[in-house]
């Protein structure tokens, strides 16, 4: 388990981002003994994979979710303790903002408003993309060249997010909420959010356009890098590390699994942890959740 410097006891509001990399498989890996062994408020979850019958045991959980309708694809859930005041996905309220229609029965996104704090809870898996078209060299990818359609499909959907979560973040603040965004962008922002950040910078996830866009919707006046404010400027917190040789064990890995927060609630977060497991046998997912604790946030 990696963690912040000190974990703060005081904390009212535990909160979880994981990428289950599908929810069937990371039950038989323990995923039900990890979600009671963490006890957190607040859990979300990308990447289910699967169709609405393989999500309706989560303990003593609500879930909020949208499996979408492409099958083994995609699907997120928040879980809360409490039913929450208010459920929006994309299926039952489409997003506003140009280009995000195209993305609305993927899955990728679930808000709720809790039913007890002052707070909306917004949950993202944002496409993984690819390469732009000039970068892509057949033979030394995984997968066939695709003249940059991929990257083209993210790159529309990073400028309609960034527009539809201005919105959103806009609308919680109206209603009198702090805002919250969980989930694995498929974007590292910082050198320090990746292992071996030179080579990165030609790989999807980290090119230049990505990391710019990251650093437009985040800031002291829109939301917080949570993880980061609490981590410090040094490498990591890492989340994702490939299933593939031993990325796992030397901790080569990506930071792409985030929180993002309103200044007041991101002023809230006391402490950071990553359970990462102890071996590569034990893991649930080649993701490991990302979990913040925050104060008492104020009505």
């Amino acid at each position: 388990m990696e963690a912040s410097e000190e974990r703060v006891t005081d904390t009212d509001l535990t909160v979880v981002s994981f990428n289950v990399n599908g929810i069937r498989a990371a039950r038989r890996r323990g995923f039900d003994d990890w979600l009671t062994a963490r006890d957190a408020d607040v859990i979300g979850l990308q990447e289910l994979r699967c169709g609405i019958d393989d999500v309706d045991r989560f303990g003593d959980y609500t879930a909020a979710v949208d499996v979408g309708t492409i099958p083994g694809r995609n699907g997120v859930a928040i879980l809360t303790r409490t039913a929450p005041a208010a459920v929006r996905t994309w299926q039952t309220h489409p997003p506003k903002a140009r280009g995000l229609n195209a993305f609305a029965a993927e899955g990728r996104y679930v808000e709720v408003d809790l039913a007890d704090t002052p707070l909306t809870v917004a949950n993202i898996y944002l496409p993984k993309g690819g390469l732009p078209a000039e970068l892509q060299r057949p033979g030394s990818m995984r997968e066939k060249p695709d003249g940059g359609a991929k990257y083209l499909r993210k790159q529309r959907f990073l400028a309609a997010f960034a527009r539809e979560l201005q919105r959103n973040r806009l609308a919680a603040r109206r209603a009198g909420r702090e805002f919250l965004l969980l989930g694995d962008l498929n974007v590292a922002h910082l050198e320090h959010d990746v292992t071996n950040w030179r080579a990165a910078r030609k790989m999807e996830g980290f090119l230049p356009e990505e990391r710019e866009w990251f650093g437009q919707i985040t800031g002291p006046r829109r939301l917080v890098d949570v993880v980061r404010a609490l981590h410090g400027d040094r490498p990591g917190p890492l989340t994702w590390w490939s299933w593939a040789g031993e990325s796992f064990v030397k901790d080569v890995g990506w930071r792409i699994d985030h929180q993002l927060a309103t200044p007041a609630l991101a002023r809230r977060a006391r402490w950071v942890e990553v359970d990462k497991e102890a071996a590569p046998e034990l893991r649930l997912s080649d993701h490991a959740p990302l979990v913040v604790g925050y104060g008492e946030i104020d009505g």
